[in-house]
C-alpha cells in the first residue's frame, strides 16, 4: 500500500515553529484511504467559520492548493476514488476536508464522534459542525479485545489499518496505524494525530519548544491521559524499529518523509 504524505494546512503560529497537517493519502486495492483531512474548500470559501480566535493563534495559510481535494487530483485521481477517511480525531484543522469527499465512510473513535456532537463548554472552540454537516457515513469504532503491539485496539480495514485509542487531547483521540509496502521500508506507520507536537518529545532526552509544551496542557481535556499515552508512544518509537510514530504537526518529519 503505497503512502503519500500530504501537508493539507500550513500554519504559521507567531510564538511557536511552522507547522504542518500532516494528512496521509493510502493507495489501497479496494480504493483510496486519507488518514485525517487538514482544512477544506468550505474553509477557504468560509473562514470566519473556523473561529477568529484559532485564526488568530495558528495564522492558516488556507491555501486552496494544500487542501486534500486538489493534492487528491494532482496525483491523478478523482475525489470519488477516496472511499474510506481514518480520522484521529474531529479538531477543526483535521476534519475540515471531510466534506470534500461525501461519499467516503469516516471512521472515528465512538467517543470522539459522541464529543463533537455534543461538546462541553470547552469543548465547543475546537469542533465545527458544518465541517460534516454533508451528513458522512460515519463509521464508529471502540476498542475490543484486540490489541496492536501492546495497545488496545481497533481494526479500521482488514489487518493493514488499524485504530489506536490515545486519549487526552481530545475524549476520543487516537492514533491511526497503516502497515507500510515492502518497497516502503514494511512494517507500520502510526500518524498519532495530535498526541504530541514535536518530533524531539519521542527522543532521549525529550525536548518540545516552550509555546508547544503549554499548548498541548492547554488543550488537553485529560493531560494526564495525555502524558501518559506520549510516555507509551516514546517507548514504541524507541523499542520497536519497524514502525515510525509522526504527528500532526511537526514540520521537520513531514519534510523527511515528504521529500
Amino acid at each position: 500500500m503505497p503512502i503519500h504524505h500530504l501537508n493539507c494546512g500550513t500554519m504559521r503560529p507567531p510564538l511557536a515553529p511552522p507547522m504542518v497537517a500532516h494528512v496521509l493519502l493510502v493507495e489501497r486495492p479496494e480504493g483510496l484511504l486519507l488518514v485525517d483531512t487538514g482544512f477544506g474548500t468550505d474553509d477557504l470559501a468560509d473562514p470566519g467559520r473556523l473561529g477568529r480566535p484559532f485564526r488568530a493563534l495558528v495564522r492558516p495559510a488556507l491555501d486552496a492548493a494544500e487542501t486534500a481535494r486538489r493534492q487528491v487530483e494532482r496525483l491523478g485521481h478523482r475525489p470519488e476514488d477516496v472511499t474510506d477517511i481514518a480520522v484521529t480525531h474531529l479538531d477543526l484543522d483535521h476534519a475540515g476536508g471531510l466534506a470534500d469527499f461525501p461519499n467516503a465512510r469516516v471512521h472515528v473513535h465512538a467517543t470522539e464522534l459522541a464529543a463533537a456532537r455534543a461538546p462541553s463548554l470547552r469543548e465547543r472552540a475546537r469542533y465545527v459542525a458544518g465541517q460534516w454537516a454533508h451528513g458522512p457515513r460515519w463509521a464508529e469504532h471502540r476498542e475490543g479485545g484486540d490489541e496492536w503491539l501492546g495497545f488496545p485496539s481497533a481494526t479500521v480495514l482488514g489487518d493493514d489499518v488499524v485504530m489506536i485509542p490515545l486519549p487526552g487531547h481530545t475524549r476520543g483521540h487516537s492514533g491511526i496505524a497503516v502497515r507500510r509496502d515492502a518497497t516502503d521500508g514494511g512494517g507500520w506507520l502510526l500518524h498519532a494525530g495530535d498526541a504530541f507536537f514535536s518530533a524531539g518529545q519521542l527522543e532521549t532526552p525529550a525536548s518540545c519548544p516552550r509555546s508547544l509544551a503549554a499548548f498541548q496542557v492547554v488543550m488537553a481535556v485529560d493531560d494526564r491521559r495525555r502524558r501518559a499515552n506520549l510516555e507509551r508512544l516514546r517507548e514504541l518509537a524507541t523499542g520497536h524499529p519497524d514502525v515510525t510514530v509522526v504527528c500532526a504537526h511537526d514540520r521537520s518529519t513531514y519534510d523527511a518523509l515528504a521529500g
